[in-house]
């Protein structure tokens, strides 16, 4: 299925379920897949806003930042999702998003 066709199948189910944080991140990504960090930043974002618990937003925003070269703002989102992690468990998200902190300093 091409890229455009998934991107508005995800956006038409997120008008149906505007909350769901999975389809929030599945658009985001397919933003990611088309190479439109931008795009894909303010869809992270969103659901960072509607979900601030979802810790895999923090870390993809964060490489999503870092190749739009925004490194503070990258640094800044992985200071505040790395705790958010670690309180829910997810250590693999925290570790990932303390190497990437790491690469960015």
């Amino acid at each position: 299925m091409p890229s455009n066709n998934r991107r508005a199948m995800i956006e038409a189910m997120l008008a149906e379920t505007p909350n769901d944080p999975e389809l929030r991140y599945m658009l985001a990504m397919e933003y990611v897949s088309a190479g439109d960090d931008a795009g894909a930043v303010r869809c992270f974002q969103e659901l960072i806003e509607a979900a601030p618990t979802y810790s895999p937003a923090y870390h993809q925003t964060g490489r999503a930042l870092q190749r739009l070269n925004r490194l503070a703002e990258a640094r800044s989102l992985l200071q505040q999702g790395i705790p958010i992690a670690q309180k829910q468990g997810d250590h693999h998200a925290a570790g990932e998003m303390m190497e990437l902190l790491q690469s960015l300093e």
